[in-house]
């Protein structure tokens, strides 16, 4: 397979019933390439969506009413949040988020420019920035995704020996549905993590990380065993 197909939306994503804006994704054939019409997506869709079910909470703030907020989180719109979420103590939400239904946005944790999809968990000191995370994906205490280079220069993911150019300057993670990251870890702009992988804690990760693997280190990434 080549590089850039193991980056296509529709090989890290592919439970089209855990996300409110799946079909909108899946228009896209990388999923960075959606990023900068996230905002104008969630306005749209926003205004859209049952009153029964949702309430808007602040200027393009729409919130499921059976969500429970903290009193000392903030929302920033644009933003919707899904049915069954819980957003916690300290959390901060600084707008064009996504935050899937039954997701966990935790203590002191922030996001921005982001899709969670369903189920999702980032609920101790994370940092989540112009990424997109997949079904059940979960990141451990403390653990980031870095989105923007120290020099500045676009993101450009590697897989393999290869350099895949994405045109942004700013491109934090993408986790494939049921991703792993271990506690304290680093995600370096542009990592990509495939589905059903885990990422051992206190790792620093840059490129791509294959579906149904272990990241033990940079030089140590071994297939799951079958179970």
């Amino acid at each position: 397979m080549e590089a850039k197909e193991k980056l296509k939306f529709g090989k890290l994503f592919t439970l089209p019933e855990h996300s409110i804006c799946y079909g909108w994704l899946a228009s896209f054939e990388y999923p960075w390439q959606a990023f900068d019409a996230l905002g104008d997506f969630i306005r749209e869709t926003g205004a859209a969506l049952p009153r029964d079910v949702y309430e808007q909470r602040g200027e393009d703030v729409w919130v499921a009413r059976d969500v429970t907020v903290a009193p000392t989180a903030t929302l920033t719109g644009p933003l919707i949040v899904c049915p069954g979420a819980q957003i916690r103590t300290g959390a901060f939400i600084r707008g064009n988020v996504v935050v899937g239904a039954g997701a966990v946005v935790g203590n002191s944790t922030e996001l921005k420019n982001c899709v969670l999809f369903d189920g999702v968990e980032v609920p101790h000191f994370n940092y989540v920035g112009d990424s997109i995370l997949g079904y059940r994906a979960h990141l451990g205490a403390g653990a980031v995704t870095s989105n923007i280079k120290s020099d500045r220069r676009n993101v450009v993911i590697h897989v393999g020996n290869e350099a895949i150019e994405t045109g942004r300057r700013k491109l934090g993670a993408l986790l494939g549905d049921f991703a792993e990251v271990g506690c304290n870890s680093v995600l370096n702009p542009g990592t990509v993590i495939g589905r059903h992988a885990t990422v051992y804690p206190l790792s620093s990760v840059r490129g791509y990380v294959p579906e149904g693997h272990i990241y033990k280190t940079a030089g140590n990434v071994v297939k799951k065993r079958d179970e």
